[in-house]
């Protein structure tokens, strides 16, 4: 009935005054949506490109049907012959969409593409011109009731149209042969420089900002699938863009981030803070939400490698080498170390976007059977079926990720949790691992998080065989790199058990309590807990082992933990200054930069003159100097820091110094015990163990 119903209503055509209120709506709405555009786009700055007079002028020309439109709707709500009036509106109403679409396309267009493909831009503006004013011709003024004032707007944009009809009003020569020899990498390289700079000024690339958005409208035409050849053209595109950018950043090493990463300072005001480029998007250079690793081994924000990708692509973005495979693997480390980065300078860290659901390859018939055979072992009172199927799950789920889907869709995980409480220690261990391996598909985390897995993961990092502790302790560092599941897990007794399997765990076993530690400890509600916990101790002890096992990432821990007030007065107490300056000069990059942030920390806190004292004594100044020259980015800064820090206290040490020996040589001389007036002594004396600690 409904398809009955539904062609019936196809083949009525609508009564002539609908179609003519239809025509009024749509030519109203095209002028307004124009208006609207180019209030929210700030007037003349909105088309920031070489066509941006012309986009301009059209505008105008637009916004100038205003109060025509607003005749027209006033019209509407008498009586008018609907034939008329759709006849002469409908042409309109298409040319003024048209020319919203080609104006949208220079609002939020790529710019470089804009010029590359001048002749097909500027025959869509003699198009939608010429569509315009063949429109506005056929205009029955009398007969839409159009008063005079009005009529007379409109026959002189009419006019304005007529007139651009007549001539082409192309863009810069000079400017689109400058493009296209960079395109065409077919210029003199001596002139690179100079043709870089004509060209970042007159497309508007001149800030952070700018790039980006560039970057992400030419992505967007990748993902529209754009352009006639868009493997080669869009390639050659994002390395013209690439050379722009670096031109750039180099003639302008200070220049400011985008908007969005504004942080507020301590009195509330904001300020910018610049993003690593190793914590940005190649193609977006935003700061990464979700990053993924690419078989060439470069690293993208998923949705724009997936973009990229999925519009045909089978080379890296960065490299332009062939991609083996288009497998996307996510970053953990990276995506840790930029939310670590995000709290340490006061910013959200990313979440992630929730991704749509994707079609996932299905199991065959046959290996459906298989999973579902093994879930019925699981569920067996008999306890070596429930080991051997644990065990087979086991290996199916570490043999590829299409396992790893089915055996979560079959129902697993809430049978699997169910054994994690069996007495029978191999079966636990099958169990635990089977977990691990499932949870490394994104969205089984969920899954097993919404189940109530952790509080039975605990119990095994706990109580299991070291193998099985071992393996709770991968599958909670597993989940844990989802921000909202650190706090779950950190709220359910899982970090105290993660200590006790770093201190006693096997090397294997260690790393993985230490990888869970570091992710969770991101979490500033979680730092306590691990400090409480007696983490710091542990991580000293790391820190201090000659053998270097762990070294990385107990520095890492420690830095995370610093920033804590608890973990910076556990980190104080144990006389970490000598191991940290030692490590400050001789340390791996990134156990440097770590060693510096830990000692910044510690410098600024309740007992910061100790610290700097001791410091100092540990000769820091010259392994800090060399750090702030030759380390990484982030080691800089804190030397640089430091050294402020550092600078001030000796200065202030030396006029101290100075202040007392002034005093000294004013001060006269005592009178000896024997010279004292015997009324000059008090009836009373306070205790002096109330004053001074008493030497034993």
């Amino acid at each position: 009935m409904a398809g009955d119903r539904a062609e019936e209503e196809e083949g009525e055509a609508p009564p002539p005054e609908a179609r003519a209120a239809a025509a009024v709506e749509r030519v109203a709405a095209a002028v307004e949506a124009v208006a609207a555009g180019a209030g929210a786009g700030a007037g003349a700055g909105e088309y920031r490109n070489a066509y941006r007079r012309q986009l301009l002028a059209l505008s105008r020309r637009i916004r100038l049907l205003g109060p025509f439109v607003e005749e027209l709707r006033e019209r509407r709500r008498g009586e008018g012959e609907g034939e008329e009036e759709e006849r002469a509106l409908a042409p309109l109403a298409a040319a003024l969409e048209a020319a919203l679409a080609l104006l949208r396309l220079g609002r939020e267009g790529s710019r470089i593409s804009l010029v590359l493909e001048r002749d097909s831009v500027m025959k869509k503006f003699q198009g939608v011109i010429l569509q315009l004013e063949q429109a506005l011709c056929d205009i029955p003024y009398n007969e839409l009731d159009i008063s005079d004032e009005v009529r007379e707007q409109v026959e002189l944009v009419h006019a304005q149209l007529k007139r651009a009809k007549e001539r082409i009003d192309m863009p810069d020569d000079e400017f689109y042969n400058d493009l296209l020899s960079v395109y065409d990498k077919n210029y003199d390289p001596s002139a690179e420089l100079a043709i870089l700079g004509r060209l970042s000024e007159k497309l508007h690339l001149m800030t952070i900002t700018d790039l980006t958005q560039e970057s992400l409208a030419l992505h967007e035409m990748v993902a529209s699938g754009g352009g006639q050849d868009p493997g080669e053209h869009i390639e050659k595109m994002s390395m013209l863009l690439k050379k722009i950018k670096d031109f750039v950043q180099t003639q302008n090493p200070d220049m400011g981030p985008p908007m969005a990463s504004r942080v507020l300072d301590s009195n509330g005001d904001s300020r910018p803070i610049t993003i690593p480029d190793e914590f940005r998007c190649p193609i977006s250079l935003e700061l990464m939400k979700d990053p993924v690793i690419v078989s060439t081994g470069q690293t993208y924000e998923r949705a724009c490698i997936e973009k990229w990708i999925a519009s045909g692509h089978h080379t890296c973005p960065t490299t332009q080498q062939k991609m083996s495979t288009s497998a996307l693997t996510p970053n953990y480390v990276l995506r840790s170390l930029i939310s670590q980065w995000c709290e340490t300078n006061g910013m959200e860290p990313p979440k992630r976007s929730t991704q749509p659901n994707k079609p996932t390859p299905a199991c065959s018939s046959s290996e459906r059977a298989n999973i579902d055979a093994l879930l019925s072992k699981l569920c067996s009172p008999d306890t070596e079926e429930q080991r051997s199927a644990a065990a087979e799950l086991r290996l199916l789920a570490k043999r590829n990720a299409n396992n790893r889907i089915c055996i979560a869709e079959a129902g697993a995980i809430p049978l699997l949790l169910s054994l994690l409480s069996s007495s029978d220690l191999r079966t636990q261990e099958h169990a635990v691992t089977a977990l691990l391996n499932l949870s490394i598909h994104e969205d089984n985390k969920a899954s097993i998080i919404s189940s109530g897995a952790v509080p039975s993961i605990v119990h095994v990092l706990k109580n299991g065989s070291m193998e099985a502790r071992e393996n709770a302790a991968a599958t909670l560092f597993s989940l844990s790199v989802i921000d909202e599941y650190k706090v779950t897990i950190g709220g359910m007794g899982a970090i105290p058990a993660l200590v006790v399997l770093l201190g006693e765990g096997s090397q294997r076993g260690k790393k993985d309590a230490a990888a869970a530690l570091f992710n969770l400890c991101i979490y500033q509600g979680n730092k306590g807990r691990a400090i409480r916990a007696g983490l710091v101790p542990l991580i000293m002890g790391l820190v201090t082992n000659p053998t270097g096992a762990l070294m990385d990432e107990a520095m890492a821990i420690l830095s995370i933990l610093s920033s804590h007030p608890e973990g910076k007065a556990a980190i104080g107490a144990a006389e970490p200054v000598p191991v940290l300056v030692e490590m400050i000069g001789s340390g791996t990059p990134r156990n440097r930069e770590n060693a510096a942030a830990v000692m910044l920390h510690l410098c600024s806190g309740e007992h910061h003159l100790v610290h700097l004292a001791r410091a100092q004594e540990c000769g820091i100044m010259v392994p800090l100097r060399e750090l702030a020259l030759n380390g990484t980015d982030r080691g800089k800064r804190k030397a640089v820091q430091l050294l402020e820090r550092m600078s001030r206290f000796l200065v202030q040490q030396q006029e101290e110094q100075e202040s007392q020996s002034q005093a000294s040589a004013q001060v006269p001389p005592q009178a000896t015990p024997e010279q004292v007036p015997e009324n000059d002594i008090p009836e009373q004396l306070d205790s002096p163990a109330s004053q001074y600690p008493m030497v034993v």
